[in-house]
């Protein structure tokens, strides 16, 4: 099954709703949006959102209980199953994916303890090397570039094997954040492979590559489908 999200809604989310858009009670599971409706209370007319269940069942949801519903997003183009009121099924739907929430954090947290344990390959510090390289960067570093570049590096010394994920929007640095890493891996006589998803960015990475480490002792080629079975086989034996 595909993961499903919801959104919490506020009073101004509500100008965006239609009729019959698919919601999500805390409570009570699934049901289809009303409209906004005014009922009176103790002689007071007070404002409700409707929601409508499985059978044409109702319920009336103050607009101080917004915090209590989201709407119901997916990535299955299939509606979902719109729940019935007064049974467990919902309940019993919670309380199952609790626990598949608990075993996979409990599968997380065993993943990692094994990969703290693992022993790994503990990188030097900046080398001279590694300082001339980044002094050559032509551009004044991200805040967000240096941050990153801390952390990777400090993992990178450490005993065990880094697992980390640089995320960042197209133009912000993170190529020259994987040429530093690289570098100082290549800095301890090891090895580095750039895995790219597109033959034009293989050519992209290795002409950038090529430029920024240019001066510097280390070897730099790249394999696509572009290339002969003859310069692959003779780049991988290299």
């Amino acid at each position: 099954r595909s993961v499903e999200r919801s959104e919490r809604i506020t009073l101004n989310d509500l100008n965006s709703f239609h009729e019959g858009d698919y919601v999500v009670h805390i409570d009570h599971g699934v049901g289809r949006f009303g409209g906004l409706v005014k009922n009176v209370v103790n002689g007071k007319v007070q404002e409700a959102i409707k929601l409508i269940y499985r059978d044409n069942d109702v319920l009336f949801v103050s607009i101080h209980g917004l915090h209590r519903i989201s709407k119901y997003k997916s990535a299955d183009a299939a509606p979902p199953k719109v729940h019935k009121l007064g049974t467990g099924t919902w309940q019993k739907l919670k309380s199952q994916t609790k626990s598949k929430v608990k075993d996979i954090a409990e599968d997380l947290i065993r993943l990692y303890a094994q990969r703290r344990v693992a022993e790994g390959f503990a990188f030097s510090p900046d080398s001279y090397l590694q300082k001339e390289l980044e002094s050559s960067f032509i551009y004044e570093e991200t805040p967000d570039q240096l941050k990153a570049l801390k952390a990777i590096k400090e993992d990178m010394e450490k005993k065990y094997p880094m697992d980390r994920l640089v995320c960042g929007d197209v133009g912000f640095g993170k190529t020259e954040v994987a040429v530093r890493a690289a570098f100082k891996a290549v800095a301890d006589s090891k090895q580095v492979a750039v895995l790219v998803p597109t033959t034009i960015l293989a050519l992209q990475h290795y002409n950038t590559f090529l430029e920024r480490l240019k001066n510097l002792p280390c070897n730099i080629d790249y394999i696509s489908r572009l290339r002969t079975a003859k310069e692959v086989k003779d780049i991988s034996e290299r």
